[in-house]
Order: structure tokens, then C-alpha cells, then sequence
């Protein structure tokens, strides 16, 4: 079976993100969740701190379908189009289905995006808590992840990046459904029929 192992001096932090991602109290610890599918993207234990400075493996994403992206903060062009996107699928969500949602953006560029760079974006973007995580993952584990999510990048000389622009839909177990590359405050529809039907399911 599959469980998060954090230190104990860790844990209360642990079960702070646990809650502000979606998950249950009962399993911010890890200890009672249910082997997790081959094909889960949660299958790579990945730290990530987030906009208010708590870490946690993102495997306590579980539970909920999320819509991932990765971004980075300094971006002037794609990225806040990548924002868009998903302020603009929220918007066509009923308040029932965005509860059963979470739009998840993680950084491809750690060294940079600490919890006070993610937490700029999130304050000046109007970003609600409890529908949002930016959070950053140690430098080491950003191709993984990249890998993982079919997102392809590249650090150019200025310290700018080249990379895919994608959305990503993974269930609640982690499985990939669907993807869009359509970026901006214009949503994929049939992206937003995809987020719909996962809303609708009940893990």
C-alpha cells in the first residue's frame, strides 16, 4: 500500500495543507488510504510548499478531480493566460461542481517561485483558497512531474522559459482523463464536459 510518510514534528503542518487541498482529516496522515491506481500521477511522491509556506507530498491531492497546470510566476504572456483558463472553467461551473473541483498550478521554476512569489500571484489574481493551490516542488523533481503531466519546458539563457501550455484533468485517484492546450478566458468545451462529469462523481 501506497502512504505519505512525513515526520511527526511535520504532521500538524501536514494536516493544515491536507485540508486547504481537499482532503480528509483521516487521511492527511496517510495511513488508511487505499492502494493507488498504476497509472496514478501520484504515484511520484512530490513534495510541494505552497503560497502560504506549507508542505506537504502531493499526494494529498487525492480524493477530489483536480485540473493541473504548471506556470511560473515571472511569466508575462502564457502563463496568466494559464490563470485564465481556469477562472474561466470555474465560471462555467455551478457552485455544487466548483466545490468538487481544484485547479492546482505547479512551478517550474522553484528557485524563484517561493511561498511569498506564488502568494503575490495568488492575492493579485483575486484567487480563492479553498478552489486554488500554487505551490512550488523542489528543484529536483521538476522534470518528473513535467514528465508526468506531458508538459515539455526548457530554461532559456534570460532565465525565461519555453514550455507547453496545457491543462490537465486527473480524477480523483490521479488518473489522467483528458487534457486541452487551449489556453485564455475562452474554455475548451469539451474540457469543461470532461471537468462536469468528474464533478458529478462521488470517490
Amino acid at each position: 500500500m501506497k502512504r505519505s510518510n512525513f515526520a511527526t514534528a511535520a504532521r500538524a503542518a501536514v494536516v493544515g495543507i491536507a485540508l486547504a487541498m481537499g482532503a480528509s482529516p483521516a487521511f492527511a496522515g496517510g495511513p488508511t488510504a487505499r492502494p493507488l491506481p498504476p497509472d496514478s500521477v501520484y504515484q511520484l511522491a512530490l513534495p510541494l510548499t505552497d503560497q502560504a509556506g506549507r508542505t506537504a507530498d502531493w499526494r494529498n491531492l487525492r480524493g477530489k478531480p483536480r485540473v493541473v497546470s504548471m506556470f511560473y510566476t515571472s511569466c508575462q504572456y502564457i502563463c496568466p493566460l494559464i490563470v485564465d483558463s481556469g477562472k474561466a472553467i470555474e465560471h462555467q461551473l455551478s457552485p455544487a461542481e466548483r466545490g468538487r473541483i481544484r485547479i492546482v498550478l505547479i512551478s517550474m521554476d522553484p528557485a524563484r517561485d517561493t511561498p511569498a512569489a506564488l502568494r503575490k500571484v495568488f492575492d493579485k489574481r483575486g484567487l480563492d483558497a479553498g478552489g486554488w493551490l500554487l505551490a512550488s516542488p523542489p528543484a529536483e523533481d521538476v522534470r518528473a512531474v513535467a514528465g508526468l503531466l506531458g508538459i515539455r519546458y526548457r530554461q532559456l539563457a534570460d532565465g525565461e522559459f519555453n514550455h507547453t501550455s496545457a491543462l490537465i484533468l486527473v480524477d480523483a485517484e490521479g488518473r489522467i482523463i483528458t487534457r486541452t492546450e487551449q489556453v485564455g478566458s475562452k474554455p475548451d468545451p469539451a474540457f469543461i464536459e470532461a471537468v462536469r462529469r468528474e464533478a458529478a462523481k462521488r470517490s
